[in-house]
C-alpha cells in the first residue's frame, strides 16, 4: 500500500473532527489536486462534443466497458488502469465502426454495455477477493493516485486534447450538419471512430476521479450547463472545461474538511451547477 493510500485510509477512519491543517501539506492531495484537475479539463472539453452529438449514452456505456477491463486486467495480474484504457478505448473504436446512424449507434452501444456488464461480472465472479478494487473502481479513489498514476494520466490528456483539436473542425461540421458535412466528403465514420476512442480515453480518466458508475458527473454535467449559459461554441467549450475543474477541485475541498466522499461532493456540485444554469437560462428566455 502507497503511502497516500495510508495516510488516506487513515484519514478516513478517524473520529470526525475539524480539520486545521492546510491541504496542501499532505502529498496525496496535492497528487490528488493535479489528477482530479488533468482529468475534469480533458473530460469537460470532450464531454461538450459528446453532449453536442446526442452521445451520452455512449460515455455510459464506455464506462462500463472499463469496469469490465479493469476487473479482467485483475484477473490476470495486470494493472486495473491498464485494462481500464485499454478495453474502453477498442471498445470505443468497435463502437464507431458499427454506424454513425442513431439507430445503427444505439443499437452497438447497447450490445456493447450488454457485453461489458456480462464480463465484469464474470471476471468479479472468478476474482471475488479482488472486492476492494471493484469498489475503488465503481465509485473511484482519487486519493490514491501515485505519481506513476498522474504521469499516465498527463500523458494520456495531452494526446487526447491533441487528437481532438486534429478532429474538431470536421468533428464541429458533422455535428451539427451531418447531411451537408457528407455531402462535402466528410468521412462519418472515420470521425465518430476516432471521437469515440478519444471519448474513451476520457471516460477512463474520469473513472480514476469518480468511478465508472458516476462518470456522467464531470462529462455530462459540466458540458449540459455551459450549453445552457452560452451559445457560443468556443466560449461553451472553454465554459465546460471550467466548471468540470472547479467541481472536481471544490469538490475534494469539501471532502477534506467534512470525511465526506469526494464523489458525492464532486457528484452533489454538478447537479447544483447544472440546476442553477438551467434556471437561469428558463428565466433569462
Amino acid at each position: 500500500m502507497s503511502s497516500a493510500t495510508r495516510i488516506a485510509t487513515t484519514t478516513r477512519m478517524a473520529p470526525r473532527t475539524i480539520t486545521t491543517t492546510p491541504m496542501f501539506e499532505y502529498d496525496f492531495m496535492r497528487t490528488a489536486f493535479a489528477a482530479s484537475g488533468i482529468a475534469a479539463v480533458l473530460a469537460g472539453t470532450v464531454g461538450f462534443f459528446l453532449v453536442l452529438r446526442g452521445q451520452t449514452f455512449a460515455g455510459h456505456a464506455l464506462s462500463h466497458a472499463g469496469f469490465a477491463g479493469a476487473t479482467g486486467a485483475v484477473l490476470v495480474g495486470l494493472s486495473p488502469f491498464a485494462g481500464l484504457i485499454g478495453f474502453t478505448f477498442l471498445t470505443g473504436v468497435g463502437m464507431g465502426l458499427f454506424g454513425e446512424k442513431l439507430a445503427e449507434r444505439d443499437v452497438a452501444i447497447g450490445m456493447m454495455l450488454s457485453l461489458a456488464l456480462g464480463l465484469g461480472l464474470l471476471f468479479l465472479h472468478f476474482y471475488t477477493s479482488a472486492a476492494t478494487q471493484a469498489a475503488a473502481l465503481l465509485f473511484g479513489n482519487v486519493l490514491g493516485v501515485d505519481d506513476a498514476a498522474l504521469l499516465n494520466l498527463v500523458l494520456l490528456a495531452i494526446l487526447s486534447l491533441a487528437a481532438l483539436t486534429l478532429i474538431g473542425r470536421p468533428l464541429v461540421f458533422a455535428s451539427l450538419q451531418p447531411e451537408l458535412a457528407e455531402a462535402r466528403g466528410v468521412p462519418l465514420r472515420f470521425v465518430s471512430t476516432a471521437f469515440l476512442a478519444i471519448v474513451a480515453v476520457a471516460v477512463a480518466e474520469c473513472a480514476q476521479i469518480v468511478g465508472v458508475l458516476l462518470v456522467f458527473t464531470l462529462m455530462v454535467g459540466p458540458a449540459a450547463a455551459a450549453m445552457n449559459l452560452t451559445r457560443r461554441l468556443a466560449a461553451a467549450v472553454v465554459l465546460s472545461a471550467g466548471l468540470a475543474l472547479a467541481e472536481a477541485w471544490g469538490g475534494l475541498t469539501l471532502a477534506f474538511y467534512t470525511d465526506w466522499p469526494t464523489s458525492f461532493w464532486i457528484t452533489a456540485l454538478s447537479g447544483m451547477v447544472f440546476l442553477g444554469a438551467a434556471a437561469a437560462r428558463r428565466f433569462a428566455g
